[in-house]
């Protein structure tokens, strides 16, 4: 095991030095499945198969110039985590056998802490920020019913009045754990944002609330997908005073800016929510999959996913994490997470929030001197929003983002902004440099020349 395994580390170390220069997107192209053969070839054959078959295919998506989605790399030290998370193999959900439970207790207050979120609030891991805005609206659905007198989990989502969801720009996973939940896509309404934001107006939000004939949930978006825009989040919890409401944050990477004190005061109030997503293989830089849920209702969650088998034991005082979330049984995605944190600090974490911050200002401003671009908001964050200067069309930026992902220096995913197709950068990567930022601008105007024929730089 130890000599084959070196063959491995070998070959990774190869892969990690090759990054920088691996192509950031690879377009795919169908490929005819091998029949599963009917004795093995061995560890050492297998990798190398992969390495002729799959591994040119693979994208650059841990490199520093891949900006589609919101996408973060591994730090040396999640990747360390990683790779002892799947040698040690440890289930994470019962409490019975190992202090792995409790090495995740540890890692969820240290992000706690990072995030400035109390004490009030308990946690755990789940796998990206879908399943944790699937979990806190879970938990919502369940209050939905306390106040009626009833438990949803018991009695079923058909014991609820009607339940109408509040928000202003909410994400597409927010629909998606709706419809999970049995409570509908439809029954999410949007509340008008302030001009020219996405940030939710808050009298808008109040007059909606008020027109209510019972307690609602209401989601508030800290970092929007498309331009980073924040709802004020302690003027929504204030609301409260005046109408019942489940407050859930879907803080997925925005939850970041409070790392930095120049952008700590978009995520003021956050400690304030019901309910909190943060997603972790985006800014922390640790690998797929890893998130967290947080809420300070624990007693609801409980009640919602406890697995009542005579041989996990009842849920305690603390229970375990078998009775939090959907998962009777995961891996260790804590380690990871733990490594990083403990390597690094605050202060290293702060470091690549600020560098990413700053990077996505660069390119902002190089877009913004151009003749062939236009920004379509503000550079908040860490994400460029930005279309073409003339006539853009749907089918003009799906051609550009074709010859970007082609020419593989960077990737970048298309969206729509106010009824604008354009273009989205998001930077959430430690390996990203200005070096960098300096390739994708010139890579970003190339694109644009090849679909308008343009041959000015």
């Amino acid at each position: 095991m130890p000599e084959l395994l070196e063959h491995v580390r070998v070959r990774a170390a190869d892969l990690l030095a090759g990054l920088a220069e691996r192509p950031a997107a690879v377009p795919p192209v169908p490929a005819k499945p091998l029949a599963l053969p009917p004795s093995g070839i061995g560890l050492d054959n297998a990798l190398a198969d992969f390495a002729e078959r799959w591994e040119p295919g693979f994208s650059g998506s841990a490199g520093p110039r891949y900006l589609g989605f919101v996408t973060g790399g591994a730090t040396p030290a999640s990747v360390a985590g990683d790779w002892l998370t799947s040698v040690l193999d440890q289930n994470a959900a019962p409490g019975l056998d190992s202090s792995a439970p409790d090495l995740e207790r540890e890692t969820i207050t240290w992000l706690r802490e990072l995030f400035g979120i109390g004490e009030e609030h308990t946690g755990s891991f789940v796998s990206g920020a879908t399943m944790s805005n699937t979990v806190g609206l879970a938990l919502a659905r369940e209050w939905l019913g306390e106040q009626q007198g009833i438990s949803i989990a018991d009695a079923g989502v058909g014991a609820l009045a009607d339940v109408t969801v509040l928000s202003g720009t909410p994400h597409s996973s927010i629909y998606k754990a709706l419809s999970m939940l049995g409570i509908g896509r439809d029954r999410l309404r949007t509340i008008p944002t302030l001009p020219d934001r996405e940030a939710v107006d808050i009298d808008a939000l109040a007059s909606a609330l008020a027109d209510l004939p019972g307690p609602a949930i209401v989601v508030a978006n800290a970092g929007t997908v498309n331009t980073v825009d924040f709802d004020d989040l302690e003027a929504i919890a204030a609301l409260r005073d005046r109408h019942p409401f489940w407050l859930h944050v879907d803080a997925a990477f925005g939850a970041f800016a409070a790392l930095t004190p120049a952008h700590a005061h978009l995520v003021a109030g956050l400690t304030l929510a019901d309910s909190i997503c943060v997603d972790l293989h985006k800014w922390l830089n640790v690998p797929y999959d890893s998130a967290i849920q947080l809420t300070n209702r624990q007693d609801l969650q409980v009640h919602v996913f406890q697995n009542s088998a005579a041989y996990l034991g009842l849920p305690t005082t603390t229970p375990d994490f078998v009775h939090l979330t959907p998962e009777n049984s995961r891996r260790l995605r804590a380690l990871p997470a733990w490594f990083t944190l403990r390597a690094y600090g605050r202060e290293g974490h702060r470091s690549i929030v600020e560098r990413n911050i700053a990077q996505a200002q660069r390119l902002g401003e190089a877009i913004s001197v151009s003749p062939h671009w236009r920004l379509l908001a503000p550079v908040r964050l860490n994400v460029v929003c930005f279309t073409l200067a003339d006539s853009p069309t749907n089918a003009a930026i799906d051609t550009i983002t074709q010859n970007l992902a082609a020419a593989g220096t960077t990737f970048l995913t298309p969206t729509v902004y106010a009824g604008t197709p354009a273009l989205r950068a998001a930077f959430s990567n430690w390996r990203t440099t200005d070096a960098d930022v300096e390739r994708i601008a010139k890579e970003i105007n190339a694109g644009d020349r090849h679909l308008s024929g343009n041959d000015q730089p």
